[in-house]
């Protein structure tokens, strides 16, 4: 029944994250979700006393996450499906980014998913039930100039949720990696770090795409309600997909790229096939 499962969800205070939450709260869940800091809690708990309960934590803050959860599962309940959420986007050159940017888009998008799931699992393990669903990006498939450390970030979480999955499956926990394409979230706005511009010989291919990302912000196609609607959807289904995409131009753009891999492997299939034996 709907109303006695329990969604942990991280960044609740904005975003995919605060659609999922009012969304799920709305469908009869309970929802644990996490925010940075009290007055955050506060708001958020405003939302349905008794079935919204925040959690203050960073999600890179790792050796906080396995108390966290322990706290939950004892005076809350069981964690029955882990929502991933809690990122944000990095924008630079590769060359201007410097790998403090990178370690920190890492930290946040990939080690604290990864952390959050390890401190999940065995609980779900001992109860032979749970599902986790990670959300990434199309950007965990498809790529742009000026989002390396984003991309490079999502493809590892898909690879990772994809293992994970596979790993789980016979412990009756299904893994969902969920990649969204663009939706009317704070991602290219105020939640995205911007690396300044240095290097001259990246004008012409970066500038226009940058003052693209920026003139769209807030008018992308998706909407994060419909959205959160889809993920409760799979949340609810017996047989979950390992990968899904939200979004007309997510499809679009995916599909165009499964084009192009497939093309380019035929045209060098031969080399390919001529290291073997």
């Amino acid at each position: 029944m709907v109303a006695s499962k329990t969604l942990f969800i991280t960044g609740v205070s904005s975003g995919f994250g605060r659609a999922l939450a009012e969304e799920a709260l709305h469908a009869g869940y309970r929802v644990v979700g996490t925010v940075r800091n009290a007055q955050a809690r506060v708001e958020f708990e405003r939302l349905s006393p008794g079935r919204a309960l925040g959690r203050i934590l960073d999600v890179t803050h790792f050796d906080a996450i396995d108390a966290i959860v322990s706290d939950v599962e004892t005076d809350v309940g069981p964690i029955d499906v882990l929502i991933n959420n809690a990122g944000y986007g990095h924008e630079g050159v590769m060359e201007e980014s410097p790998l403090a940017d990178m370690r920190r888009q890492f930290d946040v998008n990939v080690f604290g998913a990864v952390a959050m799931m390890k401190a999940v699992v065995p609980y779900m393990r001992a109860r032979r039930r749970g599902h986790i669903v990670n959300i990434t990006s199309m950007g965990g498939y498809i790529t742009l100039p000026g989002i390396s450390y984003y991309c490079g970030s999502k493809f590892a979480l898909e690879g990772i949720s994809e293992v994970a999955g596979k790993e789980l499956k016979a412990l009756g926990i299904a893994v969902t990696a969920v990649a969204p394409g663009s939706f009317r979230t704070d991602w290219a706005g105020r939640s995205m770090v911007r690396t300044p511009r240095s290097i001259p010989d990246y004008d012409a291919l970066f500038d226009p795409i940058r003052e693209a990302r920026i003139e769209k912000s807030g008018k992308q196609l998706g909407d994060p309600a419909k959205a959160a609607q889809a993920i409760l959807k799979v949340i609810d289904s017996d047989s979950p997909p390992a990968h899904l995409l939200l979004g007309s131009d997510a499809l679009a753009l995916v599909r165009q790229k499964l084009a192009d891999l497939t093309a380019e492997i035929d045209q060098w299939e031969a080399l390919t096939r001529s290291t073997d034996g």
